[in-house]
């Protein structure tokens, strides 16, 4: 299905700010659908003026449909709609004509202009299911005339309101409660939805003849001067979202003010019961913070073990059993890298590169000679159980190339190069680390290698990480080693 912006990009003359406005529209609609049980399709006459192309469509999640199929890219000459042409040509609302029967069901259109600073940019053909109209209840008329307020605004190109962007994901919606105030902010209606959320805040009467405002900095917990700022966004005066917590529950409000003719005549507030969502995110943001205090408290461990195996190689007479323990300090710190990582993150995946560069610059200060240490390409974002166990790997490969390929007078250099590949479902992730030194020495297989290290990056990689171990001569001179390890999508 084609996009909003293609469609008007390609067939009429609307500007980019013109579009913005669509785009506003299309986020609010959601309202005026669910108001007026009814199924909306914005129509923009094309460049040329001979037809209207539909470039956005919603469905109402308060009734039937009257479209089964998808509208968005259907074009229609001008002419065959005469409500279309009609809101369009004289800027107003029209409600004229007979019920259209579309697969034996019977539609009342509407058509509604879209204005903005004076212009039409489109109509919105207001579709509605009339297969089970019913003697409407007390909360149907208040939804229809509501619908009926901001359809006036619309075309009277005071709604939506500028940069009021809303979430409609994360706002409130119709059927989570309704209240509808006067123009001095008294409730005239409240749906049942509406005045349960406020006996969750502690309200032990009816809403209806009370100031919204009021009653909710009431029972709100005392805030000082804010609470005249509560009562003034409650009772309706400007577009607001706002939440009022107390021992009771979370309420979110949105408030929408109502200026059919320009002038403030009530307002709507649209109200969801939050209480267990904000719950939950508490227990997440809860969780989050115990799991980066885990990781930071194992780093400081694993420094501490760190600085006892340094302590204890400094006391060491053997200069084998000295560098036997310095390996161990850099395998402790090239853990403790990781966990420090993850103390900094909300989520249990790491940005590698960062690692992987301490990790290269831990590792060269053991360099025998003037050896420089580089990488090139992106590692990317990896999960902790795979960052941890290449952190270890990195750190082996590394120590082996520095120790063995020179000498203490020599200088060289050493790559790590990584590269991430493969589908979505199967990525991959090739590490080369290659050294220009003086390369394996005659018959060495290291796959049978007796080496410490050797043994933990054969062990690691083909174990925990399930990928692959190589070690080969360097094109031209020094030596090469490959890895490639599965990981996931670097989201």
């Amino acid at each position: 299905m084609p996009s909003m912006n293609d469609l008007v990009r390609q067939h009429t003359a609307l500007s980019d700010t013109d579009l913005e406005w669509l785009h506003l529209l299309v986020s609010e609609w959601q309202l005026l659908s669910d108001l007026s049980f009814a199924d909306l399709v914005l129509w923009v006459p094309t460049r040329d003026g001979t037809r209207y192309v539909s470039v956005a469509q919603m469905r109402p999640n308060t009734g039937p449909t009257s479209y089964q199929d998808d509208m968005v890219g259907h074009l229609v000459p001008r002419g065959r709609r005469p409500l279309l042409d009609a809101a369009l040509d004289e800027g107003r609302i029209v409600r004229e004509g007979d019920p259209e029967w579309r697969e034996e069901v019977p539609v009342r259109v509407e058509s509604i202009p879209v204005r903005r600073e004076g212009r039409v940019l489109g109509v919105i053909a207001r579709n509605t299911n009339l297969l089970t109209v019913r003697t409407p209840s007390r909360l149907e008329l208040t939804y229809l005339q509501s619908a009926s307020d901001l359809a006036q605004m619309i075309a009277a190109g005071s709604f939506p309101f500028p940069g009021q962007q809303v979430d409609m994901d994360a706002s409130p919606r119709v059927g989570d409660g309704l209240i509808r105030l006067d123009a001095d902010g008294v409730v005239q209606y409240a749906s049942p939805n509406g005045l349960s959320a406020y006996h969750r805040l502690g309200l032990a009467s009816d809403l209806v003849g009370h100031h919204l405002g009021k009653t909710t900095a009431e029972l709100a917990p005392s805030r000082g001067p804010v609470d005249e700022a509560l009562v003034k966004v409650a009772s309706g005066y400007a577009p607001r979202e706002f939440e009022v917590e107390c021992a009771g529950g979370v309420i979110q409000l949105r408030a929408i003010p109502l200026k059919p003719k320009g002038v403030r005549i009530g307002s709507l507030v649209l109200l969801r019961d939050v209480t267990e969502l904000r719950r939950r995110e508490r227990e997440l943001i809860t969780k989050d913070a115990t799991i980066r205090e885990i990781h930071h408290r194992v780093k400081n461990n694993l420094q501490t073990v760190a600085a006892l195996l340094r302590l204890q190689a400094r006391r060491m007479d053997s200069e084998q059993g000295r560098e036997a323990l310095n390996e161990a300090v850099r395998r402790v710190g090239s853990i403790a890298i990781v966990h420090e990582t993850l103390s900094q993150n909300l989520d249990e995946r790491v940005e590698f590169d960062e690692i992987a560069d301490r990790v290269i610059a831990m590792v060269a200060e053991i360099s025998p000679g003037k050896v420089t240490c580089r990488r090139t390409g992106r590692f990317g974002i990896l999960d902790a159980e795979v960052a941890t166990p290449l952190a270890m790997v990195l750190t082996e490969v590394l120590q082996n190339a520095l120790e063995h390929a020179f000498t203490v007078a020599q200088t060289g250099t050493v790559e790590v190069s990584a590269v991430r590949g493969g589908s979505p479902a199967e990525g991959r992730l090739l590490i080369t680390v290659q050294d220009d030194g003086c390369g394996l020495p005659e018959g060495f297989d290291p796959q049978r290698a007796g080496n410490l290290g050797l043994q933990i990056v054969r062990t690691l990689v083909e174990g925990e990480l399930s990928g692959s171990f190589g070690m080969v001569p360097a094109p031209g001179r020094g030596t090469q080693v490959v890895l490639d390890i599965p990981v996931s999508a670097d989201k």
